[in-house]
């Protein structure tokens, strides 16, 4: 059975590219018929934040990404939070010095310093001091480290299976740090115990870790298991081609809800991260994605996460992906937000549906409506031109419009025409300025339908205020 899984750390604000790999994991694990796990590795106690855990997992579920095991939902393998499991690193890193894979070392934070100038990186020297003297040494209760033991000379090969075999001279790769002075385990150990304990088949995880892997096949030898299959996606790009960042892109996913994005738009993206579709369509849903997935069509090129071009794809499924009643539906909490109600589920899909061609998020809808929701709407500069220009037709129109009955679109267009060809001027000048004093903007959806919603009332009192 194929089981991935995805194990973020509880940092900061969930990343867009803990979504992109976690997608990737996902369609694979759902593709086999295997399993998906998420682990919480949070053994950086200086990087920890409260809270920053359940917001992961909310946006993995915000994006549709359920898992068949994890830390709320619990499972066969738990705990799976690394902090709960500190009893298993330090009993498999006893096991790697009682094999000779592993030694401890005593160096203080200064000496450590200090070696790094000397020599760039560390030297291994505690590899020479005698296991017996090393064990009572540990048992006096000195601070020390737990450190690989990398077999020198020698090489390393690790298969990667969307690059092939890379062979790794030892000398090249580092005695690292596999258990801290404070009984934490590195991240080196503890994925590779925990993949190993909680039956993890394939690793899928961003390229950056790919020079890590050496270490990890090492540890698999020294414990006698068999090792993972890896796959090394590449790394988000800013659109200047840099690795994805919080200075140049937005990668909190928290952000990208806020904004209005649409899960099923900023997942679509996301599949477009490495992954084409046979037939070159941009849009399709998740189970599309899993049925089509195959690692050929993953392409280890840089793809930039590009702001604008995840905008337009929100705004085609606004337009054309979700029925008109799931936008209304979905927009009802930025209307809250913005302090605005509505008189019925009728009016407000209607409303939604004028608006559709005009809003690309959730968010830029009741910014772009307002004027349907409130009398408390803000005026253009260029709206209060037109309406100044426009007053002395208003003035005229006014009265007609208080007149008529019927106050449908197609009786309010004929009215309009017909005053504007007795007056002997274009529609749009008559229009315009009507649109000015009804919206307080000369950008919105067509004037009959907006006069039709608004309703006489509405539309003449703010006609009125208008011209006053």
């Amino acid at each position: 059975m194929v089981v991935t899984r995805i194990a973020p750390s509880p940092t900061g604000d969930p990343h867009v590219g803990t979504a992109y790999i976690a997608l990737f994991n996902y369609a694979w694990a759902r593709k086999n018929g295997g399993r998906f796990i998420v682990r919480i590795e949070d053994t950086d106690r200086a990087r920890y934040v409260p809270g920053a855990e359940e917001r992961i997992l909310a946006a993995l579920k915000w994006l549709g990404l359920s898992y068949d095991e994890g830390p709320d939902v619990g499972g066969p393998h738990g705990p799976y939070r690394q902090s709960e499991r500190l009893p298993l690193y330090q009993k498999y890193a006893e096991e790697l010095l009682k094999r000779g894979w592993a030694y401890r070392a005593f160096e203080t934070p200064e000496e450590l310093e200090q070696i790094r100038k000397e020599k760039g990186g560390y030297d291994g020297r505690a590899r020479n001091i005698p296991p017996e003297e090393a064990e009572a040494r540990a048992r006096r209760g000195e601070p020390h480290v737990i450190r690989l033991k990398v077999p020198r000379p020698g090489t390393t090969e690790v298969k990667d299976e969307l690059r092939g075999v890379v062979v790794y001279d030892n000398q090249e790769i580092p005695d690292v740090v596999l258990l801290k002075s404070d009984g934490y385990p590195t991240y080196h150990l503890a994925n590779v115990v925990d993949d190993h304990l909680m039956g993890v088949t394939d690793v899928i995880r961003a390229e950056e870790w790919l020079v890590s892997t050496p270490i990890h096949v090492l540890l698999y030898r020294a414990f006698g298991w068999e090792a993972p299959r890896f796959y090394h996606m590449p790394l988000l790009r800013n659109p200047d081609k840099t690795k994805i960042s919080k200075r140049k892109s937005h990668t909190s996913l928290d952000w990208y809800k806020a904004e209005g994005f649409l899960p099923e738009a900023l997942r679509n993206y996301l599949c477009l991260m490495g992954f084409s579709m046979p037939d070159g369509r941009e849009i399709f849903t998740l189970e599309e994605f899993i049925q089509a997935f195959t690692w050929e069509r993953v392409s280890l090129g840089g793809p930039v996460f590009d702001l604008e071009k995840l905008r337009w794809m929100n705004g085609k499924y606004i337009r054309e992906v979700l029925s008109l009643e799931e936008v209304a539906e979905r927009v009802k909490p930025f209307l809250r937000e913005a302090g605005l109600s509505w008189e019925s589920e009728a009016y407000l899909r209607r409303a939604v549906e004028l608006m559709r061609p005009r809003f690309d998020t959730l968010k830029e809808f009741p910014e772009k409506a307002r004027y349907l929701f409130t009398e408390d709407y803000p005026v253009s500069e260029k709206a209060q031109r037109k309406l100044e220009e426009g007053l002395p037709l208003l003035k005229e129109l006014y009265p007609r419009l208080r007149a008529q009955e019927e106050w449908t679109e197609a009786a309010l267009e004929a009215l309009l025409r017909g005053f504007a060809a007795e007056k002997g001027v274009k529609l749009g000048q008559v229009a315009q300025p009507l649109r000015a004093a009804l919206t307080g903007s000369l950008e919105t959806p067509g004037l009959f339908e907006i006069l039709a919603l608004l309703g006489k009332e509405r539309a003449l009192r703010r006609l009125e205020r208008a011209l006053a």
